[in-house]
């Protein structure tokens, strides 16, 4: 009889024990993810004020709570690159790559490696960004500078071509004539040049501003 009364004791312990710890852990979590998000608004706000201290103050913290947040170390990144402390940059995004790859991350490492003339981390980098998103004209573009430096211009030529098939700008149009103009490719040259002196006679002109008519003023005496 006592052991039963003792199994049933500690059945009944068990099962209170469990409600308790499963009712504590959101409890916790959210308090937590309630901080970190007032972290970022800090951050976010001190980034557009150029308060860059207190946003490194304020992402620091975050990674204080969270080591394995991936957006921070990209966003803290970008803060050294704005100070031009490219070795702390490029430690960010490289920690924020390894821990969560995004296009943006790799392709923000690669601007940093461009920035230091390190140009063929920069192309594999921008490589490595494009394998994930290879959506958007400005990443082909800047792939494309970076091979221009380590001399392979038949992948610069295939991305610039991408990147006018995607964005067809002017920028897009004038890298990828200056690189048809280099490798004497002149059909091809004068080809895309009358299309980008027609795409800019095309283009509607900006409208001025209105002037506001205002009545004369009189002069009361």
């Amino acid at each position: 009889m006592i052991e039963t009364l003792l199994v049933v004791v500690a059945i009944v312990f068990v099962f209170y024990s469990f409600r308790v710890h499963h009712y504590e852990e959101p409890e916790i979590s959210h308090k937590i993810k309630d901080q970190v998000g007032k972290l970022w608004r800090m951050a976010h706000h001190n980034m557009r004020e150029n308060r860059l201290v207190r946003a490194e103050k304020a992402l620091l913290a975050i990674l204080k709570i969270d080591k394995t947040n991936a957006a921070a170390y990209n966003r803290l990144g970008v803060l050294y690159a704005k100070q031009k402390e490219y070795k702390d940059a490029i430690d960010c995004f490289e920690i924020a790559s390894s821990i969560q790859p995004t296009a943006s991350s790799l392709h923000n490492l690669g601007l940093i490696y461009y920035e230091t003339e390190n140009y063929e981390k920069a192309v594999r980098a921008f490589e490595h960004a494009l394998e994930l998103d290879d959506t958007m004209a400005t990443r082909h573009i800047a792939v494309a500078k970076a091979l221009e430096h380590v001399g392979n211009e038949k992948l610069m030529q295939d991305h610039l071509e991408k990147a006018a098939s995607l964005e067809p700008t002017k920028e897009s149009y004038e890298l990828l004539i200056a690189l048809y103009r280099k490798k004497e490719m002149h059909k091809e040259a004068d080809q895309l040049d009358h299309k980008l002196k027609k795409m800019t006679t095309q283009a509607p002109a900006q409208k001025k501003p209105r002037r506001l008519r205002r009545p004369a003023r009189r002069v009361v005496v």
